[in-house]
């Protein structure tokens, strides 16, 4: 009889965890919601008020249960909601492709503007590239996720880049993933220098844009 008592008492407490854990990440992808809408909002006023957007797409994601229990183990944590909140600070994800460079950082600046957004770091690995050459601009946001009972402050990872930084970072990804991480030296090599390659085309086709258009142009 206490054989069936523990079990129960342990099934009612995988029932709670499981619980929280659909109830955290509802508010993750209330999060994810609230952040593509305002992005939404972006690309309808410049679809309607000028000539072009700077915004190609967007793509976002939800960290699944299993990668998340993966990745605090991981980092030698025992799993918990607390735990998850504080270590896990990638769970929902939203990437913003742009035409130019400039894009990148205009999007950004009105994005991080709003008043309800609160941005809590910002690696720009465009200004300084990591020594692979993977451009991009990451920054964490927190924004508040209105609940029936509470307001909820929600971390969300925003990244942007320009379409030649999402074509090599797609590439990559493809590549480590065929070779599972143990990609040849050779190969690392190509990658860079169609890294670099990829830097010098956004160089030239900004600077086409602007003769076209001017600077004002968005």
């Amino acid at each position: 009889m206490d054989s069936i008592a523990a079990m129960t008492e342990r099934l009612e407490d995988f029932e709670a965890a499981s619980a929280g854990l659909t109830r955290m990440l509802m508010e993750y992808q209330f999060g994810i919601d609230e952040l593509t809408t305002k992005i939404s909002i972006l690309q309808e006023e410049f679809a309607h008020l000028h000539e072009s957007s700077p915004i190609e797409h967007v793509n976002a994601r939800l960290k699944s249960p299993q990668s998340i229990l993966a990745k605090v183990r991981r980092l030698g944590h025992t799993p918990s909601l607390e735990t998850i909140r504080e270590v896990c600070l990638d769970i929902a994800g939203v990437r913003v492709i742009c035409s130019f460079v400039s894009d990148v950082y205009g999007v950004f600046d009105m994005i991080a503007g709003q008043s309800d957004v609160h941005v809590l770091r910002v690696k720009d690995y465009i200004a300084t590239p990591k020594e692979n050459g993977y451009r991009s601009l990451h920054a964490l946001v927190e924004l508040p996720v209105h609940l029936s009972d509470r307001v909820v402050p929600v971390v969300v990872e925003l990244q942007l880049r320009t379409v030649a930084m999402d074509f090599w970072a797609a590439l990559e990804h493809r590549i480590y993933y065929k070779y599972d991480e143990a990609v040849p030296d050779d190969l690392l090599s190509e990658l860079y220098s169609a890294a670099v390659a990829s830097a010098e085309l956004d160089t030239r086709m900004e600077s086409l844009h602007q003769r076209v258009h001017g600077n004002g142009a968005p």
